[in-house]
C-alpha cells in the first residue's frame, strides 16, 4: 500500500500503524500482500505503509548514500533523505518508536513483539549498503532491534520479520486468537509437539493422551512436553 492509499483509509481506526522506510520497496511489498499480514490489513487490525527512500534522495539521481568519511569499503546511507522522510511522518502523527533494524541492536524476543503490538504507531528504518550515518541513530532512532547475530544485505527482511511477529498478535490477524497465545516463548517455554489426522501414519501413532478427550490430562502432557523440549534445546530459557 502506498502512502496515498493509506491516507484514503485513515478514517477507519487501525489497531496499529507501521511505516517501513526502505531503499528497495519492491523487496518488502510482496510479503505484506500475502498470508497473515494481508488478512490483518484487510481486517483493519494494522495499516502498513512502505516509503521509498529514493523519493527523498538528493539531486537529479536521487542519491541516498555516499562514501564514508575516513575511507574504507562500502557506502553509507546519508542523513538528509532519512531525516526528511522520518520528520515528514512525525509531522503527521505521533510515533511510539522509530526502530532501526541492525545486527548490533537489541535481540528480538517474543516479549518485545508483545510490547510492540500494544503500541499505536511505529516507524521501521531498514538500512542498506555498508551502514547508516551515526547521526541518524543518535537523533532519530529510539530502538535498535536485531533478529540474530548475522549480517544480511539490508534491513528489509528483519523489518518484515518484526512486522510479522507483531501483526500476528493483533486482534483479527489470526482467526483462532488463542493460537498466538500458545506459541513458543509466550510462557517462556518452547511449544509442545502437535498432531492432526490421521491417528496412525506409516506406523507412527498419535499419543493416546491426545485422543483421550481428557482436557486436564492433555494440558498436563503438553506442559510436560514443552518443559522437556525447552530443557533439551534451550536450557538458557529455564535459567
Amino acid at each position: 500500500m502506498n502512502p496515498e492509499e493509506s491516507t484514503e483509509r485513515s478514517a477507519a481506526r487501525q489497531w496499529l500503524r507501521i511505516d517501513i522506510i526502505t531503499a528497495v520497496p519492491q523487496l518488502v511489498q510482496p510479503v505484506l500482500d500475502a498470508s497473515i499480514i494481508q488478512r490483518a490489513r484487510k481486517a483493519g487490525a494494522v495499516d502498513v505503509v512502505v516509503h521509498n527512500l529514493h523519493d527523498y534522495g538528493l539531486g537529479r539521481y536521487k542519491q541516498i548514500d555516499d562514501e564514508p568519511f575516513g575511507g574504507g569499503a562500502g557506502m553509507i546511507l546519508r542523513c538528509e533523505p532519512v531525516f526528511a522522510c522520518v520528520e515528514r511522518l512525525q509531522a503527521e502523527r505521533h510515533y511510539d518508536d522509530v526502530v532501526f533494524l541492525t545486527p548490533d541492536g537489541e535481540r528480538l524476543t517474543q516479549s518485545l513483539a508483545n510490547e510492540f503490538s500494544l503500541q499505536s504507531a511505529l516507524i521501521f528504518l531498514a538500512g542498506h549498503y555498508k551502514g547508516i550515518d551515526q547521526r541518524i541513530r543518535d537523533a532519530l532512532v529510539t530502538r535498535e532491534i536485531s533478529i540474530g547475530d548475522y549480517v544480511l544485505t539490508g534491513g528489509e527482511l528483519p523489518a518484515l520479520v518484526l512486522t510479522d511477529a507483531i501483526v500476528r498478535l493483533l486482534p483479527g490477524a489470526i482467526s483462532d486468537a488463542e493460537s498466538a497465545l500458545l506459541d513458543s516463548f509466550q510462557d517462556g517455554l518452547l511449544d509442545a509437539p502437535h498432531y492432526t489426522r490421521p491417528a496412525e501414519f506409516r506406523g507412527m501413532t498419535v499419543p493416546d493422551v491426545l485422543q483421550s478427550g481428557n482436557h486436564k490430562r492433555i494440558a498436563a502432557w503438553r506442559e510436560e512436553q514443552a518443559l522437556n523440549k525447552t530443557r533439551k534445546r534451550r536450557p538458557d530459557l529455564l535459567s
